[in-house]
């Protein structure tokens, strides 16, 4: 008989650390801090367990998590909803931190969680500035309000004294951002391949490769699950609820939604389709999301297969041309898969298909792979079978 898998479950608060240990039961606590970690780094050296799961806490795990990882463990950061809902589940009303590292190590023997690539030290600097932003854009936006509703020059003073501290902060992180970019070329190479999309720019694209590592790795359907785009289904017997989104990666979601939004006014592609679903009668943020999610999928595919956005003049697709001869081109279109195979020749091949609605008429968004051909064949032939509706 196989010996069962050893998981860990840490329960992270601010001044300790409480371990569990499945299948044998064992328990430990002790204290956040530098020589704590080092502890518990260690014996889990020696026990070699399959997983190690904690909560993402605010930040109060990072520590703990970048030491584990260095260590070449494999950890697992879970969502504290989805552990508390566990516990219910399981009958575990009570909370407490030594009782919560009880039900994180049956969560991971139940759910077997997947360990999450952790990032370098300059990923991580990278996403620590990019968070710092965010703080900051909030603060200013919170300090404007506040002005905007007083009138006693005693307190206007101050605020708009903040208000100017801010700005100095934010151009001062916007700075140390773009220098830190430019001195990593592999920060570069992708933070250039993001910025050429439809609404991209340079916060959109530090954000989505600071909070969103699994770009280009999970296929469209996972990540838009994970960003908080995917619509889910509410259905019980015969009755039939309105799909809804919810869940996902905040901070991903509201910088993907401003790029969209800026991509529905000033980028043919997406505008075509944004004016299309509200011809159809979408309301205008079902057609905002639908188009998040569109971007999405795109720029999944642009990042996995390291390929710039050139969009073809008076075609409805998306042409992503490879450098040089005898590499293959890519293709994204929206006719089908059938229908792509007919229109290109025998020798293209569709990688990829996701079913999309339209309207009363169904699309799919295709990825398709073709071989090398010149700029003018493709720009005066075939473009012109697969041109989107």
């Amino acid at each position: 008989m196989s010996e069962l898998p050893v998981v860990v479950g840490i329960e992270v608060a601010k001044a300790r650390l409480d371990l569990a240990v499945r299948p044998s039961g064992e328990q430990r606590q002790v204290s956040h801090d530098a020589s704590g970690i080092a502890e518990v780094v260690t014996s889990l050296q020696e026990l070699a367990p399959q997983v190690i799961v904690l909560e993402a806490t605010g930040g109060y795990e990072v520590p703990v998590v970048a030491e584990l990882g260095t260590a070449g463990l494999a950890v697992a950061v879970v969502t504290p909803r989805q552990v508390r809902d566990f516990a219910q589940a399981s009958g575990r009303l009570a909370k407490t931190d030594r009782l919560d590292a009880q039900v994180l190590a049956p969560f991971a023997e139940a759910l077997h969680p997947v360990p999450r690539p952790l990032p370098d030290a300059q990923g991580q600097e990278v996403a620590a500035l990019v968070e710092r932003r965010r703080q900051g854009v909030a603060l200013r936006t919170a300090e404007q309000h506040r002005l905007g509703t007083t009138r006693t020059p005693a307190v206007r003073a101050p605020i708009q004294a903040h208000l100017e501290w801010l700005d100095a902060d934010l151009r001062a992180l916007d700075d140390e951002l773009q220098r830190r970019v430019k001195a990593s070329p592999w920060w570069q190479e992708r933070a250039a391949v993001l910025r050429r999309a439809p609404g991209g720019g340079p916060i959109v694209s530090l954000t989505l490769r600071a909070d969103l590592p699994e770009l280009g790795r999970l296929s469209h359907a996972q990540l838009a699950a994970l960003v908080g785009v995917a619509p889910l289904n509410r259905e019980s017997g015969i009755w039939r609820g309105r799909r809804s989104v919810w869940g996902g990666r905040a901070a991903v979601r509201a910088a993907l939604s401003m790029g969209t939004l800026r991509a529905t006014r000033c980028h043919p592609v997406i505008r075509q389709f944004y004016e299309r679903l509200l011809a159809a009668g979408k309301a205008k943020k079902v057609a905002l999301v639908a188009c998040m999610h569109k971007l999405l999928t795109i720029l999944n595919a642009m990042v996995r297969h390291q390929t710039p956005w050139q969009a073809l003049a008076g075609s409805g697709g998306l042409s992503l041309p490879g450098s040089g001869q005898g590499t293959s081109q890519l293709l994204i279109c929206h006719r089908g898969i059938r229908q792509c195979r007919l229109a290109l020749s025998t020798t293209a091949t569709v990688t990829s298909g996701r079913p999309m609605k339209s309207g009363s008429a169904a699309s799919r968004l295709c990825l398709v792979s073709m071989p090398p051909m010149s700029r003018s064949s493709w720009v005066h032939g075939e473009r012109h079978a697969i041109k989107c509706r």
